[in-house]
């Protein structure tokens, strides 16, 4: 079980390093232009601050447990990758993005697991 939750942690915390480091290096209008129509509703401080919330989040999933200081972050921070994409669902759902919906309830579901099982599921 410990490798599984050491596996799922450490895909969820390339997924949100890759995509908060995307949303913080390129500006609203690029990410637009790209495809993420997403955040047409979101001003450029909000998406910059999605970007900052992934990149710790991708932080906190690994690095407490792997330098044995404060381990008990690692549950949080998937607690707090959950009410992210809980709020992205919800997004996607106003928007009608049935695709943005499937993919972000994966990853809830994935941060799910790993919240669960380092709380002592």
């Amino acid at each position: 079980m410990n490798v599984a939750l050491w596996i799922v942690a450490g895909l969820l915390a390339v997924v949100f390093l890759a995509s908060g480091a995307m949303k913080l290096i390129q500006s609203k209008e690029k990410l637009v232009a790209s495809g993420m129509g997403v955040f047409e509703d979101f001003g450029a401080g909000t998406v910059k601050a999605i970007g900052v919330l992934e990149v710790l989040a991708a932080a906190g999933l690994v690095l407490p447990a792997a330098l044995g200081i404060a381990p008990v972050l690692v549950p949080l921070a998937a607690a707090g990758v959950v009410l992210l994409m809980g709020g992205a669902i919800i997004v996607h759902g106003r928007r009608q993005e049935a695709q943005g919906i499937v993919v972000t309830a994966v990853l809830l579901a994935l941060a799910a697991f790993v919240a669960w099982g380092r709380f002592g599921g």
